[in-house]
């Protein structure tokens, strides 16, 4: 069972200009100018994404880094929304994001950047006369009476046309914030997919949610459960929970991308002859791989279809037997005959 906490951080403040310091600008990933349109970012991305994706640079571990940072940058360009706030916010956007929705908490984070730096928000008339003392207007002389004789609800009347009829206008809906949390399965949970049961934490008590992790998801991916999070203030709705997926190693399967590599042993007179062993797949089924003649010691035999399914559904990736020829021990006397007259 998994556990999910609150994003942003919870404690004093917010990541600050520290942890943008080797952030790389979304534009310069995607390599266009700040003024690009929604379809020149899309077809950036799809080159791109074509270019870098894990199915073509199977073990490359630098292609899969970029290919994430690719994606990232997409998912935030491609949104008008976000895309909005990046070009305000910079680097911090998403923090900044968090904290509006949190209800603004304690201070702003310091590397949100937009325009001029100030922000300003429409105040109540029941706060104005807070910042004023509440029962008076200080050294003015003016008392909470002195407008019209009603109090706080004279400034209701004063400051009307902004506050809405009264000075009584309701408080913007705030969406609640996401959560996030992590969970760990099997490559063979992940080739057919999965549930996993997530406990959640709050102030109303704990309550669990059941996660559905779909067929193909790889390592490090996030499955998103929508309305799952914090309930949201003023008639907001609630924030979504984020569930973070690690797929533990396999003793005998590597997967690369789609694909998944096998170590498969081969008897020495198959690897001369020709032949047939009998393999495991990811699947949990045993099938018979045909060994061609003269096949030389990690040689890699392609079983199509066999690999990892895709995430989107379709087709699969394959099954990489890599072959690891075996010598019979102890050796016969015919192998014995043939090695030593070969020698000589």
């Amino acid at each position: 069972m998994g556990r999910a906490t609150g994003l942003p951080n919870s404690g004093r403040g917010y990541p600050h200009d520290d942890m943008a310091a080797g952030f790389k600008d979304y534009y310069e990933v995607l390599g266009v100018p700040r003024t690009a349109s929604a379809k020149e970012i899309k077809s950036a991305f799809r080159k791109l994404a074509r270019q870098y994706h894990p199915d073509v640079n199977a073990g490359d571990a630098a292609a899969e880094a970029r290919f994430k940072e690719i994606n990232t940058a997409n998912e935030v360009l491609s949104d008008a929304s976000k895309r909005k706030k990046y070009d305000e916010l910079g680097p911090d956007w998403e923090h900044y994001d968090a904290w509006e929705k949190a209800g603004r908490p304690g201070r702003a984070p310091s590397g949100a950047r937009g325009g001029s730096g100030t922000r300003y928000q429409t105040v109540s008339p029941e706060e104005l006369a807070d910042l004023f003392g509440g029962q008076g207007f200080g050294a003015r002389g003016f008392s909470s009476q002195g407008f019209s004789g009603q109090g706080v609800d004279g400034l209701g009347d004063l400051f009307g046309g902004m506050f809405g009829s009264g000075g009584r206008g309701a408080a913007a809906p705030l969406r609640g914030q996401d959560i996030e949390g992590e969970t760990e399965i099997s490559l063979e949970e992940a080739y057919r997919g999965t549930t996993r049961t997530i406990e959640l934490a709050g102030s109303s008590g704990s309550r669990k949610v059941e996660v559905k992790i779909p067929a193909g998801i790889g390592d490090g991916a996030r499955v998103r459960v929508r309305g799952q999070g914090p309930a949201g203030a003023g008639g907001g709705g609630s924030g979504d929970l984020f569930i973070r997926v690690k797929v533990r190693p396999h003793p005998r399967f590597k997967r690369e991308g789609n694909n998944v590599r096998l170590l498969v042993k081969v008897p020495l007179r198959a690897a001369i002859a020709g032949g047939e062993v009998e393999v495991e797949t990811p699947a949990g089924k045993r099938v018979n791989l045909r060994i061609p003649r003269e096949t030389q010691n990690g040689k890699v035999l392609r079983m199509r279809g066999l690999g990892m399914p895709h995430l989107r559904g379709g087709a699969h990736g394959d099954l990489l037997a890599e072959v690891e020829v075996e010598l019979p021990l102890p050796a016969d006397t015919e192998l014995k005959s043939w090695a030593t007259g070969a020698s000589n």
